[in-house]
């Protein structure tokens, strides 16, 4: 028979070294265990005399019950132990400001706002928002709109055209969001009044140019539209937008396939330590391109040029993102640094209404 007393010395001694609950429970089955040291000790009373039966039986059940004993005042004490580790790493300091809510660290990307500030004003002004595919055809990017072939505009290192198809056609990314104003004629008789905000794709790429850009155009079509309604339009939008009571534009001829006449836009401005503010000084600032619709556009699109007139115009949201919230790279923008978007970005919540303000 096993030395009794040596197996109580090694089985307390490993019950009180025992460093977690794992390991006490390893220890309780190796001694009290169908198959533990203790267990078999008891299954050889069977084969013992009655009086060795009486003698060695005291002495067994004495050991299982110190076994049993130890065991569970290690696992009290193991208890005890994790229960104040778990509560000492789950303190909370009720004195600490409360973590953010994801609705709080959440931030609304300069180019969203400022889509959103477009379509704010313009539907004040009766604009309806309509969109388009990124994907166009030559024809609805370029030929119905009065490019001849051979523009420059249609050149390979201008515009990112995808292989031909089995008919010889190319698709392309569109250059421009006037596709959508093709489309939008082509749907639907006048009176016309949209807007058309999208991604813009051509091959370019530094500080205020990437291949991808985001671009918002206007079109109003109806029988009695004039230049004078298109200079009212863009007066009222650039004050809502940039937040001035009075503004000085400038018209100056120039040259685009789609309208005649065509003009570009310029803004009075002050430039002062690296700022630019608007409404105000005695400069000058190049803001968005504009003009009639050109007859061969309507003509186009299935309307008659002798009977409906309108005008269009064309600006960057970038830019206007750039100018408005001080911006200098335009290819941060895209980068998706959550540090940048941190700073320059809008609270989730705070939509612009021309009653509250636009920015927030």
């Amino acid at each position: 028979m096993a030395d009794i007393a040596q197996l109580e010395q090694e089985t307390l001694a490993q019950i009180e070294t025992a460093a977690d609950e794992a390991a006490l429970e390893a220890v309780r089955v190796g001694a009290l265990g169908k198959k533990g040291a203790i267990s078999a000790l008891l299954a050889t009373l069977g084969r013992m005399s009655p009086e060795e039966r009486k003698t060695e039986g005291a002495k067994i059940n004495a050991l299982k019950d110190k076994a049993s004993e130890a065991i569970a005042a290690r696992r009290a004490v193991l208890e005890a132990r994790a229960l104040e580790a778990r509560l000492r790493a789950e303190t909370l300091d009720v004195t600490l400001p409360a973590p953010e809510s994801g609705f709080e660290r959440g931030r609304i990307h300069p180019i969203s706002q400022v889509t959103d500030e477009l379509t704010t004003i313009f539907a004040d002004m009766g604009f309806a928002v309509a969109e388009g595919p990124d994907i166009e055809s030559d024809d609805y990017n370029f030929t119905k709109l009065n490019f001849p072939q051979g523009h420059p505009a249609r050149e390979m290192h201008d515009t990112f055209f995808f292989p031909p198809d089995s008919m010889g056609n190319r698709k392309l990314l569109r250059t421009h969001t006037s596709p959508v104003q093709v489309r939008v004629m082509l749907a639907g008789k006048p009176p016309i009044r949209v807007i058309c905000p999208g991604r813009t794709y051509r091959c370019d790429s530094d500080q205020t140019h990437t291949p991808m850009f985001h671009q918002v155009e206007g079109l109003v079509i109806d029988e009695t539209t004039h230049l004078g309604h298109l200079k009212w339009a863009l007066e009222e939008f650039l004050k809502a937008f940039f937040e001035v009571k009075a503004l000085k534009m400038r018209f100056r001829p120039s040259f685009f396939p789609f309208t005649e006449p065509s003009m570009e836009v310029d803004i009075q401005c002050r430039r002062q330590g690296g700022e630019i503010r608007f409404g105000e000084g005695e400069d000058w600032l190049e803001i968005l391109g504009c003009g009639m619709v050109h007859p061969n556009v309507l003509r186009n699109c299935g309307l008659d040029p002798d009977r409906y007139q309108g005008f269009a115009f064309g600006v960057g949201i970038d830019r206007l993102a750039m100018l408005k919230y001080g911006l200098s790279d335009l290819r941060a923008f895209f980068e998706a640094d959550v540090r940048w978007l941190t700073h320059y970005g809008f609270r989730p919540l705070d939509f612009p209404t021309l009653a509250g303000g636009l920015s927030g």
